[in-house]
């Protein structure tokens, strides 16, 4: 396809100039005037970021999603898109603080990020709560994710590309679940992977 064929990104200008525009607080004059080109679904067209982030927080899922970050993986983005996608209640960021946001496309804008400096933060913080912990990883005895009852409130805790969950994260977790694998390939792609358990939890507990 051609780059002129290409259709365009967003919408232009609210139709009709000023006098037109929506009375609604939630529409942002910028993108009234100018157009609205952020990857966004239609019903959030020219809303202003935290009047979207204000909506969100009314639909949120009660399962969390929890990271490590010792080596900066690239994938941490990709999970952050698809926790937005799914409305995750929040995103932890396990270690260190910088993380590539690049896979994110602006995501994390609109999803609540936590930061933990270590697993036993983020033990804490989830006992406080009463939020058990699902490791995910193809460790000795974890259980096919899509044969586990996964529990509405909960932590999903991911690894990182290569190494998986470090022995502590493993050791911390309440739970341990894998993803069926048929292939002669040790592991998928860490955020792949995200992306299967966070819609087995859908799939689960979700309602239209």
């Amino acid at each position: 396809m051609d780059e002129s064929d290409r259709a365009p990104v967003g919408v232009g200008p609210w139709p009709g100039g000023r006098a037109a525009w929506p009375s609604d607080p939630r529409y942002d004059p910028e993108l009234l005037e100018h157009g609205d080109a952020r990857n966004v679904v239609d019903r959030f067209r020219y809303w202003r970021l935290e009047a979207i982030v204000a909506e969100l927080d009314t639909l949120r899922h009660p399962f969390h999603v929890a990271i490590e970050n010792w080596q900066h993986d690239l994938n941490i983005g990709s999970i952050v898109r698809t926790a937005n996608a799914f409305t995750a209640e929040a995103v932890h960021i396990v270690g260190n603080r910088r993380w590539n946001r690049r896979g994110a496309m602006v995501t994390d804008r609109y999803q609540h990020l936590v930061q933990h400096p270590s697993i036993d933060d983020l033990v804490a913080w989830a006992r406080e709560r009463g939020l058990p912990i699902v490791a995910v990883d193809n460790t000795e005895g974890a259980v096919p994710v899509d044969a586990y009852p996964l529990p509405e409130r909960c932590v999903l805790l991911f690894g990182q590309e290569g190494p998986g969950l470090t022995d502590a994260a493993l050791a911390a977790a309440d739970a341990h679940v894998e993803i069926r694998q048929f292939g002669s390939t040790r592991s998928i792609n860490a955020a792949a992977a995200a992306a299967i358990v966070m819609h087995e939890w859908i799939r689960q507990h979700a309602h239209p």
